[in-house]
C-alpha cells in the first residue's frame, strides 16, 4: 500500500510538474506585448551635400543616438511562428553637419534636429519547444520610418541663412534577434535588437540655394524589457 501511495503521489507531482510548463508555453493563440528601454545608435553615412544640385567636396551629414520607451506586440499564429509589431514613442535625433569650414561651419556644428517613428512588422521564429521558459527567435520584417519636427540650429540659420529643414520616410528591411525568458506563466523578460535599413533625402535651403543630401541611417537598436503573455 505504501508503495503504491508514493507512486501516485509521485504520479500526480509528475503531472503537477508537466501542467505547470504546458501552462508557460507559447502556443498559437497567444499574445506576448513587451515594453523596455529601447536605444537607436545609427550607423550613418551620407552623400556629400549638393547646392542647387552641384556637389560640395568634403561634406556630409551625421546622425547621433538617442533612446526612447520602445513597445512590441507578437501574436503567435502557428507553432513557433509569430508576427510582431515594433513601436515606439517619438525618437529625437540631432543632425551634425562637417565640411562647411569655408563658410564658417565648425566640422560637428548642429545642422538640426528631427523626430522620427519606425513602425515595424516582422514575421518571427522561435527556435525552442513551446514549453521552454527560454524562447530565442529571430524575426524578419519591413520598416516605415516617418519623420516630423524637423528643426534647424541657431548656428545653421544664422551662418547658412538656413530654412525649411525637410526629411523624406524610408521604407527598408528589417532584421531582429532576441529571446525571451518567462519568469512565471504571464511575465517575460526580454532582450531583442534588430538592424534596420533606414534612408532619407534631406533638403534645405540657404542662401547658396536648396541644400540636398541622401543620408543613411541603417541603426541598431537595442531593447531590454519586460512582458506580459495571455
Amino acid at each position: 500500500m505504501r508503495k503504491t501511495s508514493r507512486m501516485k503521489h509521485g504520479a500526480i507531482a509528475l503531472m503537477a510538474l508537466t501542467t505547470s510548463v504546458t501552462s508557460m508555453a507559447y502556443e498559437p493563440g497567444d499574445w506576448v506585448v513587451r515594453a523596455g528601454y529601447a536605444a537607436v545608435n545609427p550607423d550613418d553615412s551620407s552623400s556629400a551635400l549638393k547646392a542647387d544640385g552641384a556637389p560640395v567636396a568634403g561634406t556630409q551629414v551625421s546622425v547621433d543616438d538617442n533612446a526612447r520607451l520602445g513597445l512590441t506586440a507578437s501574436y503567435i499564429f502557428a507553432p513557433h511562428w509569430g508576427i510582431e509589431v515594433l513601436a515606439a514613442t517619438p525618437f529625437k535625433h540631432v543632425l551634425g553637419v562637417d565640411g562647411l569650414g569655408g563658410l564658417g561651419v565648425p566640422n560637428g556644428t548642429r545642422l538640426g534636429s528631427t523626430r522620427h517613428l519606425p513602425p515595424t512588422v516582422s514575421v518571427q521564429y522561435y527556435f525552442a519547444n513551446s514549453a521552454s521558459k527560454w524562447q530565442p527567435y529571430v524575426g524578419i520584417g519591413v520598416n516605415y520610418t516617418t519623420f516630423f519636427s524637423e528643426d534647424l540650429s541657431s548656428e545653421a540659420e544664422n551662418a547658412l541663412g538656413a530654412s525649411d529643414l525637410s526629411l523624406d520616410d524610408s521604407i527598408g528591411l528589417a532584421f531582429e534577434i532576441g529571446m525571451d525568458w518567462m519568469v512565471n506563466q504571464n511575465w517575460v523578460v526580454s532582450a531583442s535588437i534588430w538592424k534596420v535599413d533606414i534612408e532619407t533625402d534631406a533638403s534645405f535651403n540657404t542662401a547658396l540655394g536648396r541644400i540636398t543630401s541622401t543620408v543613411t541611417i541603417d541603426p541598431i537598436v537595442y531593447m531590454l524589457g519586460v512582458g506580459y503573455k495571455f
